[in-house]
């Protein structure tokens, strides 16, 4: 079992019951998933490859292509053709990424003072972007400047419950 979950199950869960003023434990919010989605456009094949490698090793699971579902001729686009990746994440592995994501990865970022509050969407789930993945531990090199969306599906009915559901995880929001 992963640490995270461990301590989820043991300290988080009666914590948020009683923050949360709820009766039943299974009320309490839970992740359900984590997805990590990489948008990469129109790029050599070599550099793909690369670069669908990156995102498998930052996740430890084998990346979804994603395909342009429609041709646009402006931007070059043809229908078919792969502009981006995609991983879902659930169970311990989920646990395991965040966990990762939250003591080693968010602290070495630049400049890090924590994470915007704007991301939450009113179903309860967080969602943040990433300029560069250089700063995951897994990465050595990076052969093109991509940038990556990670979202936090959570069990909450509100902005308040999954914020707490975070901060509680160890999620570091920006001091407002």
């Amino acid at each position: 079992m992963a640490k995270l979950k461990e301590t989820y199950v043991k300290d988080i869960v009666p914590a948020l019951q009683q923050k949360l003023g709820v009766s039943n434990p299974m009320l309490v919010p839970r992740l359900t998933k984590i997805v990590v989605n990489m948008g990469f456009g129109i790029v050599e094949k070599d550099t793909q490859k690369q670069i669908v490698q990156d995102l498998e090793a930052i996740t430890g699971q084998k990346a979804v292509l994603c395909k342009a579902h429609k041709s646009i001729s402006n931007f070059k686009l043809r229908e078919g053709m792969v502009i981006g990746a995609k991983v879902t994440l659930r169970g311990n592995r989920m646990y395991e990424f965040a966990e990762r994501f939250f003591n080693a990865t968010l602290p070495r970022i630049r400049d890090f003072r924590g994470v915007s509050t704007h991301g939450f969407d009113q179903a309860g789930n967080y969602s943040l972007g990433m300029k560069e993945y250089v700063t995951f531990p897994e990465i050595t090199a990076v052969s093109t400047a991509c940038g990556l969306d990670i979202t936090f599906v959570t069990t909450a009915k509100d902005k308040e419950a999954s914020k707490a559901l975070l901060e509680a995880l160890g999620m570091p929001f920006m001091g407002r």
